[in-house]
């Protein structure tokens, strides 16, 4: 059986992945950090069929001993601090984990096991106050946010190991990319929540922020495929991975609020607490070289996907009741 290991196993993109990995006859290693507390909801279902390993983006040792213990062929980097408004609040313990970790995992696989198949999530926020549109491999980055400079940082020092050492190394530059899973924090979940709490009475208002910012949303699931594809080709190379149309935050809430027979501008409010320090406009993908080179094409449209969510929302709080 071939062997993968997955940092992150616990987040959005790490439970859909493990679960793709799995039906393709894998046997699947998560890497978390050592807590007193366990967050494993995500991947519950999967329990019985993965191992959980522990290890630590800023332990350079324990991703050693890992590797060597574990000794996986594919390595998918999906761990970092992730979320766009803490990188401002903790910058620092953003570039820990999302710059430098990324230089002691490549460091580990250099030194333990140099023939492994490494995948970087790398992020359209790169590209931030972008130069050309759309976005492609070839586009210059700006980001707007540490997360996005800290992104940077992990992109380019995954190409520099790959020309340099010659590791099978790819990086996957993903645009915005969602599900039922996806944290309570992000807006497309805040969106499809906020909707089941108005639906089942809970609540009245949902507060937003940039209602204009525009972003290329497709589905978790479609893309953990493309990381999969990446580590299949006979050359590592990096790649984007979008849908390639762009859609407004209004456009999502109106989605979102038809579905569930609501009329959004009763209850929609702006808040300027939620606008970003420096905002990233507009952010569409060009997927051509992903088609082209992977064969790969997302599935699943962008009003499939709120409409999912929101029906998981509502379903989840006729549920739990809160």
């Amino acid at each position: 059986m071939p062997r993968a290991l997955i940092t992150g196993i616990t987040g959005q993109d790490g439970s859909y992945l493990a679960e793709l990995l799995l039906a393709k006859g894998y046997e699947v290693y998560g890497m978390v950090r050592r807590s007193s507390a366990e967050h494993f909801t995500r991947i519950a279902h999967l329990r019985d069929k993965i191992q959980i390993v522990q290890g630590d983006l800023l332990d350079p040792s324990s991703l050693q001993s890992l590797l060597k213990e574990h000794r996986p062929q594919e390595v998918y980097n999906l761990a970092a601090q992730s979320f766009v408004p803490t990188s401002w609040q903790q910058p620092v313990l953003t570039a820990e984990f999302t710059a430098l970790g990324v230089t002691r995992l490549l460091e580990a696989i250099r030194s333990v096991s140099p023939e492994i198949r490494f995948y970087q999530a790398s992020s359209s926020e790169m590209f931030g106050k972008v130069r050309e549109v759309p976005q492609s491999e070839e586009t210059p980055f700006y980001p707007r946010s540490p997360y996005g400079v800290a992104k940077v940082y992990g992109h380019w020092i995954t190409v520099n190991y790959r020309e340099s050492y010659g590791l099978f190394a790819c990086s996957g530059i993903l645009f915005n990319h969602e599900s039922p899973r996806r944290g309570l924090e992000f807006v497309t979940r805040k969106v499809s929540h906020g909707v089941a709490r108005i639906k089942q009475g809970l609540a009245h208002e949902l507060a937003l922020g940039n209602l204009e910012a525009k972003r290329d949303w497709g589905h978790a699931a479609d893309y953990v495929e493309a990381m999969w594809l990446m580590l299949q080709q006979p050359k590592p190379d990096d790649f984007v991975i979008a849908t390639g149309q762009t859609h407004s935050v209004r456009d999502m809430v109106a989605v979102a609020f038809a579905h569930a027979g609501l009329d959004w501008q009763r209850h929609v409010k702006t808040d300027p607490r939620f606008v970003r320090p420096a905002e990233v406009d507009l952010l569409v993908g060009n997927a051509a070289k992903a088609k082209a080179r992977l064969g790969w094409s997302p599935k699943i449209s962008f009003e499939r996907l709120i409409r999912e969510m929101v029906d998981a929302d509502v379903a989840l709080l006729a549920k739990c009741g809160s």
